[in-house]
């Protein structure tokens, strides 16, 4: 009996087996995540092989058409989703940097130059209040011990550097 034959020929359960894990795989596909929906796909197909074929020579041949299958329905999906319609909802397209608009972290450098009083010892970090606002800081290296007056010499991101004032 050869592999058509016996693709014709499988019990329903290999058969529903076949087509759901699929299924399942394309959902994988479409749907990225923890998996649940690949591992099951894989695990259907592979009770699906089990099933149906009758020598492991054949069930090898069946495994290779399925994966060469899924090549080709991964290459259509990716293709569909980087120039077709799901490129729109799977691929980012606006531009998250600082000239549109957008920052990872607050701007500081509005700091640089204001002078506050050390809440906590900074041993060379801790907590200062500048402004009327407390703020985690950062020294040189020395030790400023809690309620002298600082003074913010650099801003680098989120770091604030202080020194004795």
């Amino acid at each position: 009996m050869g592999i058509l034959d016996a693709l014709l020929n499988m019990p329903s359960f290999a058969l529903i087996a076949f087509i759901a894990g699929v299924i399942c795989l394309v959902v994988e596909m479409f749907i990225p995540g923890f998996g649940v929906a690949g591992g099951s796909g894989i695990l259907l197909l592979f009770i699906g092989i089990v099933l149906t074929a009758e020598s492991f020579a054949q069930g090898m041949v069946m495994a290779a058409i399925l994966i060469v299958i899924l090549a080709v329905i991964l290459t259509i999906v990716l293709y569909s989703a980087y120039r077709g319609r799901l490129s729109e909802k799977l691929i980012l397209k606006e531009s998250t940097d600082a000239a549109s608009g957008f920052s990872g972290t607050e701007d500081l450098n509005c700091l640089l130059g204001s002078s506050g009083t050390s809440i906590t010892v900074l041993r060379p970090s801790g907590t200062a209040e500048i402004d009327g606002v407390r703020l985690d800081v950062v020294t040189r290296g020395e030790y400023i011990r809690a309620g002298t007056s600082i003074k913010v010499i650099e801003v680098e991101g989120n770091r604030i550097v202080v020194a004795k004032w």
